[in-house]
């Protein structure tokens, strides 16, 4: 509880140190206070008394150690005169301490002799005492305060962290089958957006978890099937003897298959190339160069399958820090699938620009559009006789949510064909 790492540890120090400063420094100018306040009264009362008794001095009276009495005068407090050739000619005051007495004494110089003095001796042991007492009370004053401020800094500090442990006890009891979003209408205001957070994680995990159970179950089925289509061929073909064409035709169907096969198998080593890459460490590049190079590549393979690829970029520089091989990845699938669905002679746009805060890229083709209800981003999600594994999209996906970014597809408002988009943070 009290580790040196800890939290709670750092709010207590924090707060009892606080705390018990401004008490120290409150006591100390309160107690300063009260001590200037009660030797202020009673330097004013001497004072007052040495005029007094002055006045009332005889000239032919001045001898050392004279003892002068007046009724006024009260028992604690003595008056002489006394000789001091060498004292200053001023109003003097001087506290000492003497036969466990206090004493203040206050030297009035008299006007009619240079080296005479009133002297005014105040017994103050009772004033004295009263300030140590007051002095004491302050001080255990002060320890108590600390002590309460520590009972009460550990109770906060217990109080504050109760959301963090109801928010880790909630996550500690979350497994794959049981993911569900944290209540943030109970949690204090201030734990709001790590509420939040917590659940748009949840909410990737979900998706993630989702479109895992998807690729198992689909790499399984997408696999199964060729493999009991080849083996029920090859039971067919070896039933009777056959002229060489059906044997050859036979194999020739079955390495089409075992094509299609390693295809896929290729698709599913993508995945965990790209999981590799999420752990990329993000380089500043010029997205403006890096985007006019890649649809230079591009535009080799169009004109092999005889179509365009234009540009529009509405920018001349813009240095952004992000991984790169995700982003090609992103650019690459968008314009794939761009050309594979698009006729000859058709021309695909690369659109870049900046919106609020977002780097906007969009692609788009001129194929027949796509079918807004699926969801193409699902694995083995197939569109169109165009063939493919179906995971191209889903790995697009995956990379955009590694970036930061979003990604949809949707038809284009105007004329045939889809558009590709991808939103990526600034």
């Amino acid at each position: 509880m009290f580790s040196q790492k800890s939290i709670r540890t750092k709010f207590l120090t924090q707060l009892v140190s606080a705390s018990a400063t401004l008490i120290v420094i409150f006591s100390v100018i309160l107690y300063q206070t009260i001590k200037t306040s009660i030797y202020a009264n009673l330097t004013q009362t001497l004072t007052n008394y040495a005029t007094t008794v002055e006045r009332s001095i005889e000239p032919n009276k001045i001898i050392n150690g004279y003892t002068i009495t007046h009724s006024f005068l009260p028992h604690e407090i003595e008056a002489k005169i006394e000789l001091h050739p060498k004292r200053h000619r001023t109003l003097n005051l001087i506290q000492y301490r003497s036969e466990d007495r206090t004493w203040l004494n206050a030297y009035v110089p008299l006007w009619f002799q240079n080296d005479a003095f009133l002297v005014l001796y105040q017994d103050i042991t009772s004033t004295s005492a009263m300030l140590d007492r007051i002095l004491r009370d302050i001080v255990l004053i002060n320890l108590s305060a600390v002590f309460l401020i520590l009972f009460y800094a550990l109770f906060l500090s217990r109080m504050l962290l109760v959301p963090i442990k109801t928010l880790a006890g909630r996550l500690s009891r979350m497994n794959e089958g049981f993911l569900k979003s944290v209540e943030t209408k109970s949690l204090p205001e201030e734990f709001i957006p790590l509420g939040l957070s917590i659940n748009r994680l949840i909410e990737r995990i979900q998706t993630f978890v989702k479109y895992q159970k998807e690729l198992f179950i689909g790499t399984a089925h997408e696999l199964k099937t060729p493999l009991a289509v080849m083996k029920t061929k090859n039971e067919v073909t070896l039933l009777k003897s056959r002229e060489k064409e059906k044997y050859i035709e036979a194999i020739k169907n079955n390495i089409e298959a075992v094509d299609e096969m390693n295809s896929m198998i290729s698709a599913i080593l993508e995945i965990g190339r790209q999981e590799g890459a999420q752990f990329e460490e993000p380089i500043l590049i010029d997205v403006a160069l890096f985007l006019e190079k890649k649809i230079n590549d591009f535009k080799i393979l169009a004109h092999l399958e005889e179509k365009n690829i234009v540009s529009e970029i509405g920018f001349n520089s813009l240095k952004i820090k992000t991984q790169q091989t995700l982003l090609t990845h992103i650019l690459q699938n968008f314009v794939q699938n761009a050309l594979k669905f698009s006729d000859k002679g058709a021309t695909v746009t690369v659109k870049a620009f900046i919106h609020d805060t977002f780097l906007n890229i969009e692609v788009y083709d001129e194929g027949v559009g796509i079918d807004e209800s699926k969801d193409l981003f699902a694995p083995f999600v197939r569109f169109g006789s165009k063939g493919g594994s179906g995971l191209g999209l889903f790995l697009a996906k995956g990379a955009a949510d590694a970036l930061g970014a979003s990604i949809s597809i949707s038809n284009k408002k105007n004329g045939n064909g889809a558009v590709a988009k991808l939103a990526l943070p600034i």
